[in-house]
């Protein structure tokens, strides 16, 4: 696979220059046989105990593994005036697991796993994805079981204890410190690099779902002077105007104007085009008691509700709240377009858990942790590469392909369609969509991410028996 100019396991410091080597091997090895079994991915006995030892070292930790690929996502596209870096967490279920489980945690309804949090940089006209800039991985402490001879009252105060020790808990030590620990990450990530060509530095505006509607989060942006937030409220807010709550406030503002917006298919819904009434304006939410020293937020809200939706859909509504300037309706429209691009992320973690199988494997949660530091790196390449065709079909071929992958996949096409082929993405990537199983008389629909990468792991095969004809050439 061809996306990054550089292996960005060349980077790593693990303080063994063994190590570093080892990592190098196995994410080649891996990029051309993600999803398949170890056995089959390394290609001896040998190599695959160096494999299992490496993953099981101590020193080759996720945080290890990632950053070189942060950082040079970060020098790709620093300079860029804005960059959206959208954010969501996903559950890694390994409840199959039965032994070495003591690294893995409780993931909710009776799963057992790790947690993954991702802040994925995009585009900010097209969502075109960039790369990843920040992640994070951890799993949940097991609980303690309660005695099997607990009365009802004993465990409404042993629940309501409970309850008060994880209030009291610093919010540094809290699963929803992750929000604000992505600012902080990312403005260090940027920082660490020189200066660009002409001194602009990249405003980084994050974007998060509801989840991320915490008041520590408008404290953090409202210090940064080149970070920026897009966020679903969660919460009906309480706000400087006497009297006066998010909701009911925004409602009772004239709609400003009428946007249509493409919505994709989800578990509760299927894809279709939404018209939505678009009310906005600034506001000063007031701070909780437990920020004292923080002064009240001064943010924009932008209100857009569906209206005529069809029957049995449930009408969208969305209320955001940014620290962007939304002063006209242009403003107001790009705000939306930005918050429809955090299905992105969403799709990278379906890459990760379907594309990538990173639930199919079967290892003690520290190696699982370093064997996700490789295959977060190519579900974020797969990714990228899938929008590459749908904003830059008319970009080179040899953007995203090897002359080795471009001569293979032209081999491989089909004689009526080699007519006045031209070599750019848009070819490329409906070739390899047709190994995957892509039928050509569905030109007309979007090509999806489950051909390309069934059609990506095809194309390797293809290639590898391209060099081996090529090797017994020169052996006759």
């Amino acid at each position: 696979m061809k996306i990054l100019e550089r292996n960005p396991y060349k980077e790593c410091d693990f303080g063994d220059k063994r190590l570093t080597q080892r990592a190098v091997s196995i994410a080649e090895c891996l990029s051309v046989k993600y999803g398949e079994p170890l056995s089959k991915v390394f290609k001896s006995a040998s190599d695959l105990k160096r494999g299992y030892e490496f993953f099981s070292n101590p020193k080759t930790t996720f945080f290890k593994l990632t950053q070189p690929s942060f950082k040079q996502t970060a020098r790709q596209i620093n300079g860029i005036p804005v960059v959206l870096a959208v954010g969501d967490t996903s559950f890694l279920d390994y409840n199959k697991i039965l032994d070495k489980r003591d690294d893995y945690g409780p993931t909710g309804n009776g799963g057992n796993g790790l947690i993954l949090h991702t802040s994925l940089a995009l585009d900010p006209d097209f969502g075109q994805p960039l790369g990843l800039l920040w992640e994070k991985l951890w799993h949940r402490e097991k609980s303690q079981k309660p005695p099997i001879s607990e009365e009802p009252e004993q465990k409404k105060q042993r629940l309501k204890e409970k309850r008060k020790a994880q209030r009291k808990k610093p919010f540094e030590e809290k699963e929803s410190y992750r929000w604000v620990e992505a600012f902080e990450k990312v403005e260090n990530l940027f920082s660490s690099l020189k200066t660009p060509i002409g001194g602009q530095t990249s405003r980084v505006v994050h974007v998060f779902d509801r989840e991320g509607d915490i008041a520590e989060v408008f404290a953090r942006v409202s210090h940064s002077q080149n970070t920026g937030v897009v966020v679903r409220a969660a919460h009906n807010r309480c706000l400087e105007v006497e009297n006066s709550y998010l909701w009911s406030h925004i409602s009772s503002q004239s709609v400003q104007f009428v946007k249509e917006v493409e919505l994709i298919e989800t578990k509760k819904r299927s894809k279709r085009t939404a018209t939505l009434e678009v009310r906005f304006c600034p506001i000063s939410i007031s701070p909780p008691s437990r920020l004292k020293n923080s002064v009240r937020f001064n943010v924009y809200a932008v209100y857009a509700k569906e209206i005529d939706s069809p029957d049995g859909c449930e009408p969208v509504e969305w209320m955001l709240l940014t620290s962007e300037s939304v002063l006209s309706q242009q403003d107001a429209a790009s705000i939306l377009r930005w918050y429809t691009y955090r299905w992105r992320v969403e799709e990278y973690h379906k890459i990760l858990k379907s594309g990538c199988k990173a639930e199919s494997y079967r290892l003690a949660g520290e190696s699982m942790s370093s064997m996700l530091g490789f295959l977060t790196v190519i579900a974020a390449q797969l990714l990228r590469i899938t929008y590459l065709h749908r904003n830059c079909p008319h970009l080179n071929a040899v953007t995203v392909l090897t002359k080795l992958q471009i001569d293979v996949l032209l081999s491989c096409t089909p004689h009526q369609l080699k007519k006045d082929v031209q070599l750019n993405i848009d070819w490329a990537i409906r070739a390899i969509a047709r190994l995957g199983g892509y039928l050509e008389h569905r030109k007309n629909s979007a090509i999806g991410i489950q051909v390309l990468w069934r059609g990506w792991l095809e194309l390797e095969t293809l290639c590898q028996g391209w060099l081996l004809h090529q090797n017994l050439k020169l052996i006759d």
